[in-house]
């Protein structure tokens, strides 16, 4: 389904896929993970690699779990990072609301970029041609990466096999679900034989993938409240995966403290912050996702 030189490590939900493309002359990955994920991640592309450098770095967006390993991985190889143009600025001075870390209570380690990369540019790597196009809806400034030679596409989060990820823009008020309508749109002209999405396994059946993103984009625009409870689960979903236990009491205070779980709050979802962390653990349990044990919430 992929050539050779195209390589995918699929990683857990905690980090985003890294996807390596080589060739005799270069290597790039694109996209890190999350940086408690920073040593797996370097050991995978060492292992890819052998004694080969990795040159560089090109990060679909910068959402925390797509870009955790910059830093690591620059450290260790001094690549070269790539990242959309439009978040240079933010990137200049590590403003971390700006860049959604502190939004979202996540970590990532500072970083510098050498390259911004425009929506309509292309580059050449693993022997392939690659045009940036822009993605956005979950974020904003996103890219994907189209290999039109080959049929790929390198999604990011505008596009999984079974959706596609929280649109955030949304609880600001800003028009999200438009945006993943005109990305989805846009991935549909593109006949594309296999998607590479930023979490879970390369898939070919791209049509019903669109069809099942469109409905769920349907059905979350049709009721943002819908959208707002859908993001302050994950959010909570994924500050249980970095750190495995959370104390029921903590949940309230992230429920209160935390800027984006406060934004679904205030806007949408309404109530105290006590109420959202019970509304979020009995969510979470429910799904299966998550088991209370006395007064910790626990990860499944």
């Amino acid at each position: 389904m992929l050539p050779p030189a195209v390589q995918v490590f699929e990683r857990g939900w905690l980090s985003s896929n890294d996807i390596l493309l080589t060739s005799r002359f270069d290597a790039t990955l694109v996209d890190t993970g999350y940086v408690t994920h920073a040593a797996q991640t370097l050991s995978l592309v060492r292992h890819a690699l052998h004694d080969r450098p990795l040159t560089r770095i090109v990060n679909t967006h910068l959402h925390s779990d797509h870009c955790g390993g910059n830093a690591a991985l620059r450290a260790a190889y001094g690549c070269r990072i790539a990242i959309p143009a439009a978040e240079c600025a933010r990137v200049d001075v590590w403003d971390e609301d700006a860049l959604s870390f502190r939004a979202t209570a996540q970590q990532c380690p500072r970083f510098r970029y050498d390259d911004p990369l425009a929506p309509g540019q292309h580059l050449r790597t693993g022997d392939l041609d690659w045009q940036a196009l822009a993605a956005p809806g979950h974020d904003p400034h996103a890219l994907l990466l189209w290999c039109a030679d080959e049929g790929i596409v390198i999604s990011g989060d505008a596009l999984w096999q079974n959706g596609f990820g929280v649109v955030f823009p949304e609880l600001a008020g800003e028009p999200g679900f438009h945006d993943v309508c005109a990305t989805l749109d846009l991935i549909a002209t593109l006949d594309a034989r296999v998607v590479i999405p930023g979490h879970g396994a390369p898939f070919s059946d791209v049509a019903a993938a669109l069809d099942r993103a469109y409905s769920r984009l349907e059905y979350l625009a049709a009721d943002p409240v819908r959208n707002a409870e859908n993001a302050a689960r994950v959010l909570l979903k994924f500050l249980l995966l970095e750190r495995r236990h959370l104390p029921l009491v903590e949940v309230e205070a992230l429920c209160a403290s935390v800027p984006l779980l406060v934004l679904a709050r205030e806007r949408f979802l309404h109530g105290t912050p006590d109420e959202l962390a019970t509304r979020l653990v009995r969510a979470l349990v429910k799904a299966g996702a998550a088991r209370v044990e006395g007064a910790t919430l626990v990860d499944n």
